[in-house]
């Protein structure tokens, strides 16, 4: 006897040793439970293949694919990377262009709608570039993360870099936010999400800070490794 499964469906090939057993079962009157027991087994299985961990992207235009077409945007090259790896999950882009941290925690609760495994969350790019007090920042981050882990819902935080510009004070406070909330809460920490990618013309847009479609590579390549950790060994 063999099972092979497809579309959906299990189907049990019988050799002809396995159809003498059959017969056998039959006079013993076990034929009913040997084959609720293969139906059982097909169901099973079949459950397993079907049922996708999800892993919800929470951030800003960096993982929501500003100028990208969709297919060469971070949530869909990320969900063909896991597959390539071997992994069956459903990847759901709630992220949103121009979100600040603040924004992310005012509609929190509608990506949780998704009823997720894991999520991914970057933000904190668009506090840096306002002047947004990191206080605020750290703060609206932590929010977000503790109603996260109140869901029994596993966390990857991805860090940012504030820009130079914003000078030396500012720059140390910021950049000291994503290390500090990921040993408070004992969460997975990708030191920064443009690691890479940011500073390197070729990998980005016009504008200096969208990654473009190799960027978008560059990234899912990086991350990759952190992601299916996420998702394999749940806090």
């Amino acid at each position: 006897m063999k099972l092979a499964s497809g579309q959906g469906r299990t189907v049990i090939k019988f050799t002809s040793k396995g159809l003498v057993y059959l017969n056998r079962l039959a006079r013993l009157g076990l034929l009913a439970l040997f084959a609720g027991s293969i139906v059982s087994l097909g169901v099973s299985a079949n459950a397993a293949e079907e049922d996708p961990q999800t892993l919800v992207l929470f951030g800003d235009s960096l993982m929501a694919g500003y100028g990208l077409a969709h297919e060469e945007g971070f949530a869909p090259r990320l969900e063909a990377a896991l597959k390539d790896a071997g992994h069956n999950v459903r990847v759901v882009n709630s992220s949103v262009s121009g979100d600040t941290t603040a924004a992310g925690l005012a509609r929190l609760d509608w990506a949780l709608v998704e009823k997720p495994d894991a999520v991914l969350l970057e933000l904190g790019a668009n506090d840096a570039l306002r002047g947004v007090e990191p206080s605020q920042t750290r703060d609206n981050l932590a929010q977000i993360i503790e109603k996260l882990r109140s869901m029994d819902v596993d966390v990857l935080l991805a860090g940012m870099v504030a820009p130079p510009n914003m000078g030396t004070t500012y720059g140390d406070e910021f950049n000291s936010i994503y290390a500090d909330l990921s040993g408070r809460y004992q969460i997975e920490l990708y030191p920064f999400f443009l690691d890479g990618v940011a500073a390197a013309p070729e990998l980005n847009q016009d504008d200096g800070m969208h990654p473009n479609a190799e960027g978008v590579g560059v990234i899912v390549e990086r991350i990759l490794p952190n992601v299916i950790e996420l998702l394999q060994n749940p806090s």
